[in-house]
């Protein structure tokens, strides 16, 4: 590799820019300008690919909208409901808030769609519950709400999900529908761990609740649990397209905030419209960066080399997917993961389809590795945001969150190694992949 090519250079901005703290979807542009510049070509190359990547893409409209749904929803009394009713569900069995934590995200995944969402919402709520009185100590709470919350983007609305299929052209439809199983896997086995962790080290149980209360604490969290219903119906009836679908959410969320449970006053609207607008300017202009750094490796000829190098290697499916997991939980360790989503995945895509891999699977199994890495040492976003919400030493969460990343890898082979599991509920809804 020449060091001194544009290319290299371009990659040393991007880099260097990075540890000094610009955003990377800035760093990305930087090194994209640099890189246009030492070629000779037009610099206005970049804002071509930017405004013609942005606009031409309706889908993008999605990701604005799911994150007010999830903003407005995660507001005033909902979480609140929520909560009692997993505690209702799972509180009972031993480790009983350990399971109501990963029970939650797994609900509140209906309406984030974002595992930084849900560790910044409902994982400072839980840190609370679960370390009053004594009950559990603040490393073991703070790394289950760090790895609980990688659930939320394997089930819908999944904002990594459409990331993906932005890059990939796939069906966001049949990509949520096909996350459902893995996320749900994904719960299963913390929620077995726990089970076995509290056997042994003597979790407390909660209060049992009793019967004749189920049926008000149903009825209180229904409208929100609806959500997730309410979208997949509007996608797979044919009644909206995935955006429409989005401002859908949005407005059921607006609507039961405000209107049923009386929760949310003006001022909370006003936060929601502006925390939501940070939110999606941050991602915009990381997709942004990707978009005119994509157009600088399509011009360096990357995806076709590495699709021949990968090619001549011989590997079946399987030893192509076990490798490119490999590849992902290294580069998670050490990137965002949307940085994965949009400049990596497009460039190892191609080689997947010519081995005859679903993109729907490969999507899938993409992302929950991307999303494992975001409770990966030494760079996992959620590992960070833990430790600065439940002060206390990465050291200590790092012990306790092991455990919990052998079994989901172990769920990632699973996903991995069957796709079945995987594309089972999209051909029930008619997918042909």
């Amino acid at each position: 590799m020449n060091f001194t090519s544009p290319f290299s250079l371009a990659l040393a901005t991007i880099v260097g820019l990075s540890l000094l703290g610009v955003p990377v979807g800035h760093a990305m542009i930087g090194g994209s300008v640099l890189y246009l510049y030492l070629k000779g070509m037009d610099m206005g190359a970049a804002a071509e690919q930017l405004l013609n990547g942005t606009y031409s893409s309706f889908l993008l409209l999605a990701i604005p909208l799911f994150i007010l749904a999830a903003t407005i929803m995660s507001s005033g009394s909902i979480l609140d409901r929520l909560l009692r009713f997993c505690n209702a569900i799972v509180g009972r069995f031993p480790g009983g808030l350990a399971q109501v934590n990963v029970l939650q995200s797994i609900v509140f995944a209906s309406m984030s769609g974002s595992a930084l969402a849900d560790a910044a919402g409902s994982g400072k709520l839980m840190q609370a519950m679960m370390t009053k009185d004594g009950r559990y100590s603040p490393a073991f709470a703070a790394a289950l709400s760090a790895v609980s919350s990688v659930i939320g983007p394997i089930l819908p609305p999944s904002i990594p999900l459409v990331l993906y299929a932005l890059v990939s052209g796939t069906s966001i439809g049949y990509l949520f529908i096909a996350g459902v199983l893995p996320g749900l896997l994904l719960g299963g086995v913390q929620m077995a761990l726990i089970y076995v962790l509290a056997r042994r080290r003597r979790f407390p149980v909660e209060p049992r609740v009793p019967l004749r209360e189920m049926p008000r604490i149903t009825r209180e969290a229904f409208p929100a649990l609806m959500l997730p219903v309410i979208l997949l119906g509007c996608l797979y009836s044919g009644i909206t397209t995935p955006t429409e679908a989005a401002g859908v959410a949005a407005a059921y969320a607006l609507l039961v905030s405000a209107a049923l449970y009386r929760s949310m006053r003006w001022s909370d609207l006003y936060g929601s419209l502006l925390s939501s607008a940070r939110m999606s300017i941050s991602i915009g202009m990381l997709i942004a960066g990707a978009l005119v750094f994509n157009y600088v490796i399509t011009s360096e000829n990357i995806p076709a080399s590495l699709s021949a190098s990968l090619k001549g290697l011989d590997l079946s499916p399987i030893g192509y997917l076990l490798l490119v997991n490999l590849i992902l939980l290294v580069l998670g360790a050490f990137l965002e993961g949307s940085t994965i989503i949009l400049v990596i995945l497009p460039v190892l895509l191609p080689t997947a389809t010519a081995l005859g891999i679903d993109p729907v699977h490969f999507g899938v199994m993409a992302v929950l590795n991307i999303m494992i890495g975001l409770a990966t040492p030494p760079y996992g976003l959620l590992l960070f945001m833990m430790t600065r919400i439940a002060n206390v030493p990465m050291q200590e969460l790092l012990r306790e969150a092991f455990p919990f990343l052998l079994v989901m890898l172990g769920a990632l082979a699973v996903v991995t190694l069957w796709p079945g599991l995987v594309l089972f509920l999209p051909r029930l809804a008619g997918y042909t992949g």
